[in-house]
């Protein structure tokens, strides 16, 4: 009922290029439909009506069944800084396997950061990654925030640094 495809080429389509989890919602219920669904490599189905609770199960249950995302030499899967892990492939944040709620921005921020531990990325950089029509004060407002969630003591960050005329580094002692 999409316009140009149906979900199941796109999902189709998808599947061929990108390990992406697919969680099909459709008005489309019928045995055959569901059947389809997951012959075109989608990782689970539901049909409408549903319940919420529901839905954030099964894209929980996606999540967690997730297919691995292959490492690479300059962004590993799990970054560890200070007590905090994160999952640069889940944009999870743990402390003592707790998780530490963060908004898109804050996940896309810090996956940002993590992916090039260490390293300095200027507030251009970080805008470019970040993207959603970021300006640099905005980088600086969503870094204060992230810093009240992961440091001590945000006004001396030991994590999220401030590197002066350049921009900022997560740095893991």
């Amino acid at each position: 009922m999409m316009p140009g495809e149906t979900g199941l080429q796109f999902a189709g389509e998808l599947r061929k290029t990108n390990a992406v989890p697919i969680l099909m919602l459709t008005a489309m219920g019928d045995p055959k439909d569901r059947i389809a669904g997951l012959e075109a490599g989608v990782d689970d189905y539901l049909g409408k009506p549903f319940e919420p609770r529901e839905l954030l199960l099964r894209i929980q249950s996606v999540l967690r069944r997730g297919r691995p995302v292959a490492p690479t030499a300059e962004a590993p899967n799990r970054v560890t800084f200070g007590p905090m892990q994160f999952d640069l492939a889940l944009g999870e944040l743990t402390q003592a396997g707790r998780r530490i709620a963060l908004t898109d921005t804050e996940i896309a921020l810090l996956r940002a950061l993590a992916a090039r531990l260490g390293e300095v990325l200027s507030r251009e950089a970080l805008c470019a990654t970040v993207g959603g029509g970021m300006n640099e004060r905005a980088i600086d407002v969503q870094v204060t925030r992230l810093r009240r969630k992961i440091e001590p003591d945000p006004g001396f960050p030991r994590w999220l640094r401030t590197v002066r005329g350049q921009g900022y580094r997560l740095v893991d002692a």
